[in-house]
């Protein structure tokens, strides 16, 4: 879970007294399910973290427990296979950037990415950044996150992670922007400036990986966004929307489809179809290309 700012004295005094109730209702809520069960709840500055298991399956949710927009879920059986759709489509991003050497990803929640990377490309380094503690605990303790040489995680605002990156003249491969909560992405990480400091730190042929929303009032904007910084880019949906840009040229139809290909039994293990996941790349772009740009400035 990514937040703008930290709230004040005050609001983190009456946030705890809300969190609290919240928590309350929340587990009485889930433990009303006879096939729910609360394993923890990590108290936050943000909002609580809750861990409960439901359906074979552990997962992570902010504020509340609902069926509906789980943070991060992994079958207890399996715990390679990714649940969600967007993971398995942000996953395939490996077929226009197929050796990243480094990656990073802004948005730790239950640390779905950086595991799996960690196996499929075991010589990429990974940097994480989280801006809220009580998550990478949560990941720790619960969902198997490890951090090592190539593995790390730093907690921080992730946008002030990009431009320190920037400035110190650093690149990566690949850039994941994961800092989705089921109905909501930080305003500053949604704006031209954001964006052209990610293209900045994207190295020549790097890729750019966002998780975003397949219905949204402000779709035709995002959109213009991200081509008004990148030019063409994939749009994949499967619930979620997953935008792929590359800083470089994006590679061909048939240059997809042989890393496909080439891809296939690796993500096999993750419960990811190589040839569905090819299926979703669109280059359509089905947004009013008139349509303002966010940006930094007060935005309609």
């Amino acid at each position: 879970m990514i937040s703008a700012r930290r709230p004040n004295r005050h609001a983190a005094i009456l946030g705890c007294f809300l969190a609290v109730c919240a928590v309350a209702l929340a587990a009485y809520s889930l433990l009303s399910e006879a096939d729910s069960r609360l394993i923890h709840t990590e108290p936050s500055e943000f909002a609580p973290v809750f861990v409960f298991e439901e359906h074979g399956e552990r997962c992570m949710n902010f504020e509340q427990i609902e069926s509906f927009g789980r943070q991060t879920c992994f079958d207890l059986d399996d715990p390679d296979k990714m649940v969600f759709a967007y993971t398995r489509m942000m996953t395939s991003a490996l077929f226009v950037m197929p050796k990243p050497t480094n990656v990073l990803i802004i948005g730790l929640g239950g640390a779905t990415m950086p595991r799996a990377l960690e196996k499929i490309v075991p010589e990429a380094a990974i940097d994480t950044v989280e801006i809220d503690p009580a998550v990478v605990r949560v990941a720790e303790r619960f969902f198997g996150y490890r951090q090592g040489p190539r593995q790390r995680v730093f907690v921080e605002d992730g946008r002030a992670f990009v431009e320190r990156a920037r400035g110190e003249g650093r690149t990566y491969d690949m850039v994941m922007l994961d800092a989705f909560d089921v109905d909501y992405i930080p305003a500053h990480l949604l704006t031209r400036e954001f964006l052209e400091d990610v293209r900045a730190i994207l190295s020549p042929d790097g890729v750019l990986v966002a998780n975003t929303f397949t219905n949204s009032d402000m779709y035709d904007q995002e959109s213009a966004t991200y081509a008004a910084v990148f030019g063409d880019f994939f749009n994949l949906r499967a619930g979620n929307r997953v935008i792929i840009a590359g800083r470089g040229e994006l590679p061909d139809d048939e240059t997809l489809r042989r890393r496909a290909e080439a891809w296939a039994d690796a993500l096999k293990p993750f419960g990811i179809d190589a040839i569905r996941e090819l299926r979703r790349y669109s280059r359509e772009r089905d947004w009013n290309e008139n349509a303002a740009a966010l940006t930094d400035r007060p935005n309609p």
